[in-house]
């Protein structure tokens, strides 16, 4: 790949010419509205931080989670689902960039392949389609969730709720709530915002209610670990607070050898003074048994912390509620 972008100092003023011109910038992504949005939004930011670079070419790119839609994901192999065709893509230089949302993927990147930029993160917290809160569903009512960790917190909360798969994107799942093949769902806060559906939520669930998915609401993007030009366009995007935070969470997830197959959540919140405070738990599948741990500390310091907390839960016994996976 080569592309031109050019280099500006911090006041603004373009000093030199950087890359030359060539193919056009190549950005995979799932066919979803909301992985669409986003990597358009990532596109956008690229234009408009890289003075005259041409604008990049998104590609669609359908994903073994999109294909198989008659299993949960815990059933067909877990995280990377979301990811594994496109990485390919990537691996092999037919696109140039791969834009993410950070909850579907693994924790191992694939040889060759690193993730060192990330978006503002959007309000991480989950929404409640179908009643304005856990406690206002009637007693028996049908929950549809295709996530395990969703799953186990509702039957924590509510063991008298009725939790039933439901998979799909956004549209999908308003549709099966809308036409009463459920009582209610639950989708992400951010995917709802970025698709300027944030008004779809009858709830918002706070993290002390429901812990949300490991990186929730952060979008990354993925290079070529050698691809320098790649690099050098990416880095003026790169959100600070964003990738700590999900380096922190990240590095917990990783540490519990976390999946789609495990229950497991967490949250590293940034405060205005350089700290970072990190919520983590993982539960039974049944929602029988819960554990939990908090750990703060200098955001420079963010993946110690995540770890830390993570060692917190394996000597409570977390290694025990995995195994029942």
């Amino acid at each position: 790949m080569e592309c031109y972008a050019r280099a500006v100092t911090s006041g603004g003023y373009i000093v030199q010419d950087i890359l030359k011109i060539g193919t056009v910038l190549k950005i995979g992504t799932r066919g979803s509205p909301l992985a669409l949005a986003q990597a358009h939004m990532v596109r956008d930011l690229l234009v408009a931080r890289n003075e005259g670079l041409p604008e990049p070419e998104v590609v669609v790119i359908k994903t073994t989670g999109d294909k198989v839609q008659d299993r949960t994901l815990a059933e067909i192999g877990g995280k990377g689902l979301f990811t594994k065709e496109i990485e390919e893509a990537l691996a092999s230089g037919a696109i140039d960039l791969a834009v993410h949302s950070m909850k579907d993927v693994a924790t191992v990147l694939p040889d060759r392949l690193v993730i060192d930029c990330f978006l503002p993160r959007e309000d991480p917290r989950d929404a409640l389609i179908g009643a304005p809160s856990l406690d206002a569903l009637a007693a028996g009512a049908r929950i549809g969730t295709a996530s395990l960790r969703r799953g186990a917190q509702v039957k924590a909360r509510r063991p008298d709720l009725v939790v039933e798969p439901l998979r799909g994107n956004v549209g999908t799942r308003l549709a099966r709530i809308a036409e009463g093949a459920f009582d209610a769902t639950f989708l992400a806060l951010a995917g709802l915002r970025r698709l300027g559906m944030a008004d779809r939520a009858d709830g918002v669930l706070e993290p002390e209610v429901m812990l949300p998915a490991i990186a929730q609401g952060i979008v990354g993007v993925e290079r070529r670990a050698d691809d320098e030009t790649a690099a050098r366009l990416l880095a003026p995007l790169n959100d600070r607070a964003a990738a700590r935070s999900a380096a922190c969470e990240r590095a917990f997830l990783a540490l519990l050898d976390g999946s789609c197959r495990t229950p497991i959540a967490g949250l590293a919140r940034l405060d205005a003074v350089g700290g970072l405070h990190f919520m983590g738990e993982t539960l039974a599948p049944d929602g029988s048994a819960r554990l939990c741990a908090e750990r703060s500390g200098s955001a420079d310091e963010a993946e110690e912390i995540g770890r830390a907390a993570a060692r917190d839960l394996l000597d409570q016994g977390a290694r025990a509620l995995l195994d029942r996976v």
